[in-house]
């Protein structure tokens, strides 16, 4: 029996909306958004996101919702399954990560933790 694979990561109609926008006017046919996650905030992990001009060998490349993601090869595990949404509140706009693998969260909101690994805790000084 084949078992199907997760998806790494999806993107909101929203995310993929406000991105499109955002690189409305690249003429690189290669830009994406890259995904990533590091070390750091008092929880362990923090996320990270940027637009990308080309992959690197050690990314994964993904179609989601229209728009090129990239996700290297060491955040493929602490994101799969998460979807990426764009809100715009009265408090800020900006991307969220719904990470299914998180088990916990700074207060800040800023750094997570997984079941598996903690990451190195750090201050959440932004």
């Amino acid at each position: 029996m084949i078992e199907s694979q997760p998806t790494v990561v999806s993107l909101t109609d929203a995310a993929a909306l406000k991105l499109r926008e955002l690189t409305a006017e690249e003429t690189n046919p290669q830009i994406g958004l890259r995904v990533y996650v590091y070390s750091g905030g008092c929880s362990g992990f923090r996320y990270g996101m940027m637009l990308e001009d080309a992959p690197t060998a050690e990314d994964q490349i993904l179609k989601a919702n229209g728009v090129t993601v990239y996700v290297d090869g060491s955040s493929v595990d602490l994101l799969k399954g998460s979807s990426i949404d764009y809100v715009d509140t009265l408090m800020g706009a900006g991307f969220t990560v719904n990470n299914p693998n998180a088990v916990a969260a700074c207060g800040c909101g800023s750094s997570f933790r997984t079941a598996d690994d903690s990451g190195t805790a750090r201050s959440c000084a932004h």
